[in-house]
């Protein structure tokens, strides 16, 4: 479980530094860390939304949503409240980017490619799984 957790704070240090590298050169360096906690956000709603298309594709049911749903407005209170105590409350996730910067540089690069990737996944995931469900003739399963 502590591998987990360690895995969770780095990619959250990665984007965190991809932010602020990116910040300082267009020269909006602030609320670095709320920008970090979005895109992590983000990137876990997206990855649930594929998940819910694949479900949908297999099942062949076709679902409309909205986010008055609890199946909405649940998970996405979790994904927040989650983030939220993770890394904003008593802001642990300093200490782990204190413990990050210490890394080797090879092993940092390393996991920012990584951490690239499983981005990459995440969003071609989400673009893979919304071609899927155009290609299938939902007027059959209404």
């Amino acid at each position: 479980m502590k591998k987990i957790k360690q895995a969770y704070y780095y990619f959250f240090y990665k984007i965190y530094r991809s932010i602020e590298y990116t910040s300082e050169l267009s020269g909006g360096n602030f609320l670095t860390s709320f920008k970090a906690g979005f895109v992590m956000i983000v990137l876990e709603i997206w990855t649930l939304m594929s998940l819910g298309a694949y479900y949908a594709i297999y099942t062949k049911m076709a679902v409309e949503l909205s986010i008055s749903m609890p199946i909405i407005y649940i998970p996405l209170l979790i994904i927040i409240g989650f983030n939220y105590f993770t890394l904003d409350y008593k802001d642990t996730w300093k200490e782990y980017n204190a413990e990050f910067d210490k890394l080797p540089k090879n092993k940092n690069r390393l996991g920012g490619w990584i951490v690239f990737g499983i981005v990459l996944l995440i969003v071609s995931n989400l673009v893979y799984s919304f071609y899927l469900m155009s290609q299938i003739d939902w007027s059959q399963y209404r």
